[in-house]
């Protein structure tokens, strides 16, 4: 699919529809599998990565039904050994924490996804599960799927330090940790998204996490005698989605919007409060939490961009850091980024996607082995590959407002924001060939 995105001028938008979070939808289906009751879970993702996740649970043994406001998710008493491939399709999330459900759980089991996602390397959940006694079996000596699980229960106790701070392998781990035959530990080098924890914790597991003084996560994880509880939840809508029409609003001069019902997880809006930096108005208006804390976003347009350096807190920004780029690319004066080489392994390589489709866009870039230098200027109108990445193809959507501009490959948009070319069009001109 090919997209032509036209320029736009100054807008007023109050979203209410913005996707559901991707992340809490990934693990409300992958959690509802540890208990021993029926979930309710209203608003979930209906985009490709989070409906591949659900499938997955199907075949595992999980009975969907539909009722009125949401989803009942039904769990099997064991799982199932799945007679066929379990596909996560693009989701990173999907295939690593089902790496360590299923390493603890007994039979076989194959995992695999489409061309990019068995591009991405998994050993960093691979190998701590086999330190612990998992069996996982793939190409590359298991960095890359298909991934072969040959899971068993009752897993070794761990006392495990990652060298980075990655909330799919601390929930792998603690997924595999909850029926292991002890006590475990598990130290990051800073805190990663905690829904995990949040959730689990919120279902009876018996979690401790604690922050040292200088920043890391020591969390604790005892074993699981009993099924946990049931979940009921009401997805918010996906911050990392709703930054990419805060971004709209900042780059578009005489600009003003609200984003309603937005999760307002610490970990999940630094980029808000990048943008903030960069001389951006934004308001958070928080008014609930259950499991989560979730409010409403106001924002206007600045009368300029500010320049900014980026170095710190990375694991917090690592989804929205392409739309970023484009508020850099508007900016006053010479942006960096850096301490982000995490960005080489995501859905492509980001950093090679930002820099080269910003040079095609008439912006002077520089690229970095963990980061990218970016020169604010004025955008040309051109054409960008989205390098099958949806956070690429929709940040550069985004800079269409700019100069027009149009994107190859955009049908991957639909695996986190199926409608955003919707709201995208209430802003501007979008055109759409189907055909491409």
């Amino acid at each position: 699919m090919r997209i032509k995105v036209s320029p736009s001028v100054g807008f007023k938008i109050d979203l209410s529809k913005i996707a559901p979070d991707k992340s809490i939808s990934h693990r409300s289906v992958i959690f509802s599998l540890l208990s021993y009751k029926p979930s309710f879970v209203k608003n979930y993702l209906q985009g490709e990565d989070t409906l591949n996740t659900l499938e997955i649970a199907k075949k595992l043994g999980l009975v969907v039904k539909e009722e009125k406001d949401g989803l009942v998710f039904i769990p099997p008493k064991q799982l199932k050994e799945p007679s066929e491939i379990l596909d996560c399709g693009n989701a990173g999330t999907a295939i690593r924490l089902y790496l360590g459900l299923l390493s603890a759980r007994e039979g076989m089991f194959v995992l695999s996804g489409d061309c990019y996602l068995n591009a991405r390397p998994m050993k960093r959940v691979v190998e701590p599960l086999r330190q612990i006694g998992a069996s996982i079996f793939g190409r590359d000596g298991g960095n890359l799927a298909p991934l072969v699980v040959i899971g068993k229960p009752c897993l070794n106790a761990f006392n495990y330090v990652s060298k980075i701070a990655s909330a799919q392998v601390k929930s792998a781990l603690i997924l595999s940790g909850l029926y292991a035959k002890g006590e475990c530990k598990y130290t990051e080098p800073q805190l990663s998204r905690d829904h995990s924890e949040r959730m689990l914790m919120g279902m009876g597991a018996n979690l401790e996490s604690k922050l040292n003084p200088n920043g890391a996560l020591e969390l604790k994880i005892f074993p699981q005698k009993n099924p946990l509880n049931p979940l009921e939840i009401d997805i918010p809508a996906d911050p990392s989605s709703a930054f990419f029409f805060a971004l709209a609003i900042a780059i578009t001069p005489n600009s003003r919007g609200i984003l309603r019902n937005v999760l307002l997880n610490a970990t999940r809006i630094e980029a808000f409060r990048v943008l903030e930096q960069m001389g951006v108005p934004i308001t958070y208006r928080k008014y609930s939490s259950t499991y989560e804390s979730i409010g409403d976003i106001e924002i206007s347009s600045p009368n300029y961009l500010k320049a900014i350096e980026i170095h710190q807190r990375i694991a917090w920004l690592i989804d929205e850091l392409p739309a970023l780029a484009i508020a850099m690319a508007c900016a006053k004066g010479v942006s960096k980024v850096s301490n982000a080489k995490e960005l080489r392994v995501k859905e492509t390589d980001r950093i090679v996607a930002i820099v080269r489709n910003l040079q095609l866009c008439g912006i002077e870039v520089k690229e970095l082995e963990d980061g990218f230098e970016i020169c604010g200027g004025d955008f040309k109108m051109c054409e960008v590959p989205s390098y099958g990445d949806h956070r690429i193809a929709m940040s550069f959507a985004i800079a269409g407002l700019r100069s027009g501009i149009t994107i190859t490959q955009a049908e991957y948009i639909n695996i986190s924001f199926p409608n955003f070319l919707e709201i995208l069009n209430a802003i501007t001109q979008v055109e759409v060939d189907n055909e491409s």
